[in-house]
């Protein structure tokens, strides 16, 4: 293959583009974080309270419904993919890109409790379509497929800030080898995993040394078995209540199906009501509930005991539920809200006898993530870069294998409308 011309321009074309497609996905980024910043607080502030009040999501929210419902009910690519279905690298054309802008920086910044991987994959893909149609590239299944997969790890390393976590992510999902991928890593890296951690145990228990890539940095508390013995428990149980998010996604995709512009503002508005009822039972801002959670999740991180047990109850239930309504109505990604759930969780549970907080966020997380995403090697890739430190590798992988596993095994729900089953089915609102 590499000695063919053919493919060898290809790669250099989109060596080319990586650097146009990732610029666009920076402004993108910036242009997100900087509305999530002005609306959640810097207006509140300028009006007068010290975070944004209890109601704020509800004029918030139904707004971006309304919009996002009319993106997906009139224009081309119906917004991008729909959050309940998982990520997807293909399908999207250059004439969706503006119809996946609109309700990506409408839906994101107003509150949607979504992430902005699923739109970065989406404007990538599309935007190295775009730029190979204006060079005149010849244009067939297979350099489509291969442009489009360049240009969304282009995108999402922007996101990540690691190329290697959006390489390994688009292997996943964009399915190369099919299903004998999984079949072949899925044991590869439970052993892997095993592995490891039996060795890090002898060389603790031996004394000896065989040599280490280790370069000295601060570690966490060594891991011990009463981690793996938790972890063996709370892996199952988060991924199971992450999997009942996406199967209560898929049911209000489902909903919304019909009567598209009516029933998005609905569930905008349900999700705007969940978030409402987190500011009033915590008495805590309702930017916690609402958005990405990719903040929320560092000053989690940063500040646990600033967390009462209510109202990380609270967050985990009312920002889930929030979470599920989103997943089958707005248009975003689904990895950020899973990481700060399994963060939570972590948090909330990391009393628990020997277990710990850098244990149980990182149990927590890698199943989560896992659960949303189907996609282990990427879920632990992308776990282990957020924790910065490879001690807690054995528990991301055992915790990941077995979230993998299970919801696979789990029911899945309905199906996600394809798009011409949604507009066949769409009626006038």
């Amino acid at each position: 293959m590499l000695g063919r011309p053919e493919y060898r321009r290809a790669l250099v074309f989109c060596g080319l583009i990586g650097a146009p497609v990732a610029l666009i996905a920076f402004w993108f980024l910036v242009a997100v974080h900087q509305l999530e910043q002005l609306i959640w607080t810097d207006w509140p502030r300028d009006l007068g309270w010290e975070k944004a009040p209890w109601w704020w999501a509800l004029p918030l929210l139904t707004p971006a419904g309304l919009v996002v419902g009319v993106v997906v009910a009139r224009f081309p690519g119906r917004g991008g993919h729909v959050p309940a279905g998982g990520l997807h690298s293909g399908g999207i054309t250059r004439k969706a890109l503006p119809g996946v802008l609109v309700a990506a920086l409408v839906g994101l910044p107003l509150g949607a409790v979504l992430g902005p991987e699923a739109p970065l994959i989406a404007l990538g893909g599309g935007l190295a379509l775009l730029f190979a149609r204006l060079v005149r590239a010849p244009e067939t299944e297979s350099s489509t497929a291969l442009l489009s997969a360049a240009g969304a790890a282009a995108a999402v390393s922007a996101l990540f800030g690691n190329p290697i976590v959006g390489a390994v992510l688009l292997i996943e999902v964009a399915g190369v080898g099919g299903p004998q991928l999984f079949a072949v890593m899925l044991p590869a890296l439970l052993a892997s995993g095993v592995g490891d951690l039996i060795f890090t145990g002898f060389v603790r228990w031996t004394g000896f040394e065989t040599g280490s890539l280790d370069i000295g940095l601060p570690t966490p508390p060594p891991l011990d078995w009463p981690d793996v013995l938790w972890a063996l428990v709370l892996a199952p149980a988060l991924a199971f209540l992450v999997q009942g998010a996406f199967v209560g996604g898929r049911f209000v995709a489902r909903f919304t199906a019909a009567r598209t512009v009516r029933r998005t503002a609905l569930c905008a508005l349900a999700a705007a009501v969940c978030i409402t009822l987190y500011a009033v039972a915590t008495g805590r801002s309702p930017a916690e509930a609402a958005l990405s959670g990719e903040s929320t999740l560092s000053d989690l991180a940063q500040d646990p005991h600033a967390w009462p047990v209510g109202a990380l109850i609270a967050v985990l239930a009312l920002k889930g539920l929030a979470y599920a309504l989103c997943l089958g109505s707005l248009r975003g990604g689904p990895v950020f809200p899973a990481l700060f759930l399994g963060g939570a969780a972590g948090v909330l549970l990391a009393p628990l006898p020997g277990l710990g907080l850098v244990p149980a966020m990182a149990v927590g997380m890698a199943a989560s993530v896992t659960a949303a995403l189907r996609l282990p090697v990427s879920s632990v890739v992308l776990v282990v870069l957020l924790l910065g430190n490879v001690d807690t590798v054995a528990l991301v992988v055992l915790a990941a294998v077995m979230s993998f596993v299970l919801v696979q095994r789990l029911p899945q729900g309905p199906a996600v409308p394809a798009a011409d089953e949604r507009a066949s089915v769409r009626t006038p609102d």
